[in-house]
């Protein structure tokens, strides 16, 4: 059974060194950053890309700040509609440490710090009353890796 793990937190929490770290090889990575920064249409092209995998039995991992019911809903929607396990992965909002990493960041990849606050005011924690099957915390080790523990 294919699952759609959904990252939910603010930019430069480490959720693309999760997927790196834990989801590739086993998940397609799908996320808007990945789409050339003019592109329009961005969040009917990930979808379209979810449903693609979800039919052809692949899981996904969908690697956005994702902060709030409106963006996650109709990912979960998708799921429930192919089937997949659908689970939340909740990086709790560490501003000073987000900041920091981002300000390390160059290009394209550095997100301005407005846009972070503005994140963090959106972002809420999700549960499994969204429809979520399972939800995890998912917070750096202090090792170089991750702690994932599930939330109650």
């Amino acid at each position: 059974m294919p699952e759609l793990a959904v990252l939910v937190g603010l930019q430069a929490s480490g959720k693309s060194a999760f997927c790196e770290a834990r989801l590739a090889g086993r998940f397609d990575l799908v996320g808007k950053d990945l789409f050339p920064r003019g592109a329009r249409g961005k969040q009917a092209r990930q979808m379209r890309l979810v449903r693609e995998a979800l039919a052809a039995g692949r899981s996904v991992a969908v690697d956005n700040t994702n902060p709030s019911p409106e963006e996650w809903r109709p990912l979960v929607a998708a799921g429930r509609a192919h089937g997949a396990t659908v689970v939340a992965y909740w990086f709790p909002p560490d501003l000073a440490g987000s900041l920091r990493r981002n300000a390390v960041r160059t290009g394209r990849a550095r997100v301005p710090e407005v846009g972070v606050h503005a994140t963090l005011g959106r972002l809420r924690r999700p549960a499994t009353t969204d429809g979520f099957d399972a939800v995890y915390a998912v917070r750096f080790d202090g090792r170089g890796g991750f702690e994932v523990v599930p939330v109650t």
